[in-house]
């Protein structure tokens, strides 16, 4: 605090304060322009990263297509700028993988005529990349997210019309910004723990490269104190909202995720281990987790999912939030696995069927609500619409999203089954043929 002199002191002492205070003054904007400075470098960084990872160029980074292996490459090649260890195969920065897609069901002709066949599908080989911030330490903590996207649009795409390349700029070029500027923060802090940054392939399409990774691991999974990931935190709402999965994983998260929250963000906890992306997996192998994710938007999955409509301050704001939290945790022992909802490993969701909606990840009430219907899918040709909530599959019944995802492992494509929602109050049953 700058004192004031009484009235009366000499002028010359009152001039002398002035000139003080001009000083102090000075120096206190001197000292927050690199501040101002940081924070304008991060935005553009964030920015730079999401127009390459979400341009035309890459083609929506369909798994196992060129613009995927671009996507990668992009991926590697700033790992290795900021120093990181090659952590995939053969000492190099990727982790190969190839697996068969699920086949949708096709419905060829019309009215008696009609007959039903599965499409017949290839191998895909996607590209995880692995690069260890190391430490030196007996222990790592993994920060994730996924580079794929749906390329022209495939059966998971939302867009009704021609192929049109699905960018996917919060879906998951957001992600991707926020894991390189963490891997550029993390970089220069002397850390107790190694950090394990990963970009995952497949998760589109199933969390394969996740999957893949947890079973065929290029470190020691038993060293792994938690896992972070983010999938789509480019689209912070004006309410600040952020959704935070898994904070049922370990003992400490709900207080140490609102201890760390002083950006006053409107937090949505969700305690499951088990939802929407690649933290799955890492839950399913017992690790705590915590998932990142600012909201569902009408571009999801479809080709207006483009750059312009990110909201980089929000990136910023799950960086920093993250980064707190490492730091927080920097001088923590190793954290407490808990697992959520009673589950269990064996109690994975296999996906053997698609209902065809897009999830309300944000919804915290009973069932799960849909957020999107796909044309010509099982939900859309049962009658299902946006809003409905999901309360029973057959004899299944539904009270979240994790419930939801475990029925989706019991029934079988082909299969009719009566499925149950709440619409504007009033319960309606359909008949839905699965694919």
């Amino acid at each position: 605090m700058i004192r004031i002199p009484q009235l009366s002191e000499t002028l010359a002492f009152r001039t002398s304060v002035i000139f003080s205070a001009l000083a102090m003054i000075t120096a206190w904007f001197s000292s927050c322009s690199p501040v101002r400075d940081e924070h304008g470098r991060d935005i553009a960084e964030l920015q730079a990263i999401i127009e390459f990872m979400a341009s035309d160029s890459l083609e929506g980074r369909g798994t196992g297509t060129e613009g995927e292996a671009k996507a990668a490459a992009y991926v590697a090649s700033r790992f290795e700028e900021l120093g990181l260890k090659p952590f995939g195969d053969s000492s190099s920065f990727f982790q190969a993988f190839s697996f068969r897609p699920h086949p949708p069901i096709q419905r060829h002709g019309s009215g008696d005529s009609t007959s039903i066949g599965m499409a017949l599908v290839q191998n895909l080989t996607g590209k995880n990349v692995i690069g260890m911030l190391d430490n030196g330490a007996s222990e790592t903590i993994i920060i994730g997210a996924h580079h794929d996207h749906l390329g022209m649009g495939d059966e998971n795409s939302l867009f009704i019309g021609d192929s049109e390349i699905h960018n996917g700029a919060d879906d998951n070029a957001s992600g991707i910004s926020a894991l390189i500027l963490l891997a550029e923060r993390l970089s220069a802090q002397p850390l107790n723990y190694n950090v394990l940054f990963m970009s995952f392939s497949g998760e589109e399409k199933g969390l394969y490269g996740s999957n893949h990774f947890v079973d065929n691991p290029t470190i020691d999974l038993n060293t792994v104190n938690y896992m972070i990931n983010m999938d789509m935190v480019g689209r912070m709402k004006e309410d600040s909202s952020l959704a935070v999965y898994g904070t049922g994983t370990s003992p400490v998260w709900n207080d140490l995720v609102n201890q760390v929250n002083i950006d006053s963000l409107a937090l949505v906890f969700h305690e499951s281990g088990v939802g929407p992306s690649d933290h799955t997996s890492f839950y399913l192998a017992d690790m705590p987790v915590l998932h990142f994710f600012t909201g569902q938007h009408e571009d999801y999955h479809k080709p207006t999912d483009d750059p312009e409509k990110i909201n980089y301050e929000g990136i910023l704001m799950v960086a920093d939030f993250v980064e707190r939290i490492v730091l927080e945790l920097d001088d923590e022992a190793k954290l407490e696995f808990t697992k959520t909802k009673d589950q269990s490993k064996d109690d994975s969701p296999r996906f053997n069927v698609t209902l065809g909606v897009v999830p309300d990840y944000m919804f915290d009430g009973e069932g799960m609500r849909i957020d999107g219907v796909s044309e010509d899918r099982p939900a859309f040709n049962a009658g299902i619409i946006k809003g409905d909530v999901v309360t029973q599959m057959g004899d299944h019944a539904v009270t979240d999203m994790n419930t939801y995802m475990e029925g989706l492992g019991i029934f079988e494509e082909g299969d009719t089954t009566v499925v149950k929602v709440m619409r504007e109050g009033t319960e309606k049953s359909f008949d839905v043929i699965w694919d």
